[in-house]
Formats: structure tokens, C-alpha cells, sequence
């Protein structure tokens, strides 16, 4: 069964999160630099079946786009040229890297282990996936 697989979109860092064949948990699955993510989702989809990305789109709260966007709007483009029949979605993006943070908190892990900016970026692809999937 298909799984879906969210990005987590940075200048630098991209977190990923992919769900269960069933689709009723969102896992992290990987923080890889941005600029082998084409590569890496090349690679997994050929060993994983990929029914649709989720990726977050930056905004500010007022809606308008923020210094991120046009790094998702080129990234868009990229995943539609090198995937083409794998559907792409958008989810708001907003707070997911303060929600992560306090995620890590409540869930007890080390101040040392929380300032791994590749964790937040995890953990924030999972808060989107979840998000789309509505749990």
C-alpha cells in the first residue's frame, strides 16, 4: 500500500515524515540537506510506493508569503518536473517548528538532543503530515 510521504522545506535543511501503508500514523523519516532531497526522494520512491507528497507551505500569519516561500514555490516546480505522477498538496506550515520544540519538551528529550535543528525539521514534517491526514 502507498504511503504518504511530507517535506518539511528549508534553504538548508529539509525534514521528512512519511505515513503507515494504512495511513493512520506519521513518522519521521529522515533531515537531509536540501539540495540532495531530488535525489533522496528518487531513491526512496523506487523501494517505497508514494501515493502523494504533503509539503508545507511558509506563511506569514497574516497570509502573505515569508523569505521561505519562494523556496517551496521552486521547490513545487522540481518535484513536478522529476515526479510527475505522484500528486503534490500544500499545508500551512505556520508554528510547526514552535510546536515541534515543545513537542521535544513534553516529551522529556535533552536540551542537547533539541538543539539538533535537523530533529525540529523531523518533527515538524510529522506536524504537517498529521495535519493533512486530520490526526
Amino acid at each position: 500500500m502507498p504511503r504518504i510521504l511530507a517535506i518539511d522545506y528549508g534553504a538548508k535543511r529539509t525534514g521528512l515524515a512519511v505515513s503507515d501503508p494504512l495511513k493512520i500514523i506519521a513518522s519521521a523519516l529522515e533531515t537531509v540537506p536540501s539540495e540532495t532531497l531530488i535525489a533522496y526522494l528518487k531513491k526512496y520512491t523506487q523501494s517505497e510506493e508514494v501515493e502523494a507528497f504533503v509539503v508545507g507551505m511558509p506563511k506569514n500569519l497574516d497570509g502573505s508569503d515569508t523569505h521561505g516561500t519562494s523556496y517551496v514555490n521552486r521547490l513545487l516546480e522540481e518535484l513536478k518536473a522529476h515526479f510527475p505522477n505522484i500528486p503534490v498538496h500544500l499545508q500551512d506550515e505556520r508554528f510547526t517548528s514552535k510546536i515541534a520544540v515543545q513537542t521535544m519538551v513534553a516529551g522529556g528529550m535533552k536540551k542537547k538532543d533539541r538543539q539538533v535543528k535537523g530533529n525540529v525539521d523531523k518533527i515538524s514534517a510529522v506536524i504537517i503530515l498529521q495535519g493533512f491526514m486530520g490526526i
